[in-house]
């Protein structure tokens, strides 16, 4: 068992994962027992009850929980982590948002919103995309521009704590795949959030956000790309892992139409397995590496520089683009009854095609900046590492 994820839990995630599609958000029963087993608390402070765990605890329960559904692993990641973020915030608003019990929040990052200045905070409007969790978030942490209209310069970028309460949802969420996240989209329309709901950015980039100098603990330190991208990976990577288990499972049963001999019998299919198992070990390698390479920076009191946090990113795209190659190559030798709704190989491959085009995870611009980096390059003060 890692953090309340036990096997029987695994499995009763595959078993609802069919009923998780069709609702288009996680089944009650999932939620329950995800509150119940703590794995919310992982990466909570202490102080609000949480486990206050390190870091790279939220990646192996959540890489297992994928064995059973991606879509639901997706979604009870980003609740963790963003109680994580509630942590970066100023510690009157980790008071109201931890006062929810649970603390389930979505966090559409990108600032599509404005948040005009006024006396004690912003008045914020806008609409978000890709609010994963947002069905049954009680808050909701969204990015926006803030600063006053006719100062153009002192306008910044920030991420704002919102309750559920000033929200809309709007269904939008009818996609081919990860529909159990329900991510919808989110408006907002003039709705006060005092100053103590706001963090810049480029504190929350650099992991020196209010959060990071309240408590004398490394989790709290971690920069948000490397983290989101990484926690965000690791339901691709758990999928191909399943898809591997199962394709093995197969060669044992199948029997090649046309042909009368078992796939298990076949060297093309043998060095399939084999190269999925190997590709899989690689990416367990490069995760750890990564992670260790962080933690080291951190426990020494140090900032994460900006090329390790773009090589960090770039790990974890290499993660889900090597996860998804996997997925693909062995359902190209799964033959076509693999396609059936009922087979939870196509559902593997729908869902991490579709959490693949999270823009974290673009391939072209993660090698981009940490090749740009790596050699001294300037890259735009607001890109995302």
């Amino acid at each position: 068992m890692t953090a309340g994820i036990t096997d029987a839990f695994v499995d009763r995630l595959s078993q609802r994962a069919q009923e998780a599609e069709e609702l288009r958000q996680l089944p009650a029963a999932t939620v329950a027992e995800l509150v119940d087993s703590g794995f919310f608390d992982l990466l909570k402070p202490r102080q609000y009850g949480g486990q206050q765990a390190e870091f790279a605890a939220i990646f192996d329960p959540v890489r297992r929980m994928a064995h059973g559904c991606a879509a639901t692993a997706w979604t009870a990641a980003f609740y963790t982590l963003h109680n994580w973020m509630l942590a970066l915030f100023d510690e009157r608003a980790q008071s109201e948002g931890f006062g929810s019990r649970p603390f389930l929040a979505s966090a559409p990052l990108a600032p599509t919103g404005r948040g005009v200045a006024v006396d004690g905070g912003v008045r914020l409007s806008g609409r978000w995309s890709w609010a994963t969790g947002v069905m049954d978030g009680n808050w909701t942490i969204v990015g926006a521009l803030c600063g006053p209209p006719e100062h153009v310069d002192a306008i910044y970028p920030a991420l704002a704590l919102v309750p559920a309460g000033d929200i809309r949802i709007v269904d939008v969420w009818q996609t081919d795949g990860m529909r159990a996240t329900g991510s919808n989209d989110l408006v907002i329309e003039d709705a006060f959030v005092p100053e103590h709901r706001l963090v810049k950015v480029s504190d929350i980039y650099g992991g020196t956000a209010p959060g990071a100098q309240l408590y004398d603990a490394a989790v709290y330190r971690w920069p948000l790309v490397p983290a989101l991208a990484l926690v965000a990976a690791m339901p691709a990577l758990g999928a191909a892992e399943r898809v591997t288990a199962i394709f093995a499972e197969r060669l044992h049963e199948r029997v090649l139409a046309y042909e009368g001999g078992r796939q298990k019998d076949r060297p093309a299919a043998q060095a399939r397995l084999a190269e999925a198992r190997v590709r899989l070990r690689a990416l367990h390698g490069l995760l750890s590496g990564t992670v260790e390479g962080i933690e080291q920076i951190l426990t020494a009191k140090q900032r994460v520089p900006r090329a390790v946090r773009a090589d960090a990113r770039l790990a974890a795209a290499h993660i889900v683009r090597e996860s998804r190659a996997v997925i693909t190559a062995l359902l190209e030798a799964s033959g076509a009854s693999a396609h059936f709704l009922s087979n939870p190989l196509q559902r593997a491959k729908r869902d991490v095609d579709v959490l693949s085009g999270h823009v974290v995870f673009d391939y072209d611009v993660s090698r981009e900046l940490a090749g740009a980096l790596a050699i001294g390059v300037k890259i735009s003060p607001i890109a995302m590492v």
